[in-house]
């Protein structure tokens, strides 16, 4: 490409809010479960995550930032994690999380019995 005319290389990725964008509106009562903020933290869990949703993860980091919400991974991680549990003590069988791992399962089972038939 010469001088800079050719076409951008970069890759527009949906951000963690599009991707998990849910059917219904979240419960008024996501406030029920805070996440904790910026404080030292006794417990730890490791996630691996694939190069995608790591990447995901980080957009929706600076998405936030130009929405002037400054915060690191783990921050948007624990309050990611607080609004599902609210959402799942509201919503139980109906929440968000509960729907999305149904419709996997169901994926898995289709999956498992198209194969018995191969």
């Amino acid at each position: 490409m010469a001088g800079g005319r050719g076409r951008s290389r970069r890759v527009s990725v949906p951000g963690v809010a599009e991707l998990l964008r849910p059917a219904m509106p979240l419960p008024d009562s996501s406030d029920e479960r805070p996440a904790t903020g910026r404080e030292r933290h006794d417990q730890k869990i490791t996630v691996y995550l694939s190069a995608t949703e790591l990447l995901e993860l980080e957009h929706a980091r600076l998405r936030l930032r130009r929405f002037g919400l400054v915060l690191d991974r783990g921050r948007l991680v624990r309050e990611a994690i607080a609004i599902l549990l609210a959402d799942l003590d509201a919503r139980g069988n109906d929440s968000l999380v509960a729907r999305r791992f149904k419709l996997a399962q169901d994926k898995d089972e289709d999956t498992v019995t198209s194969l018995a038939w191969a």
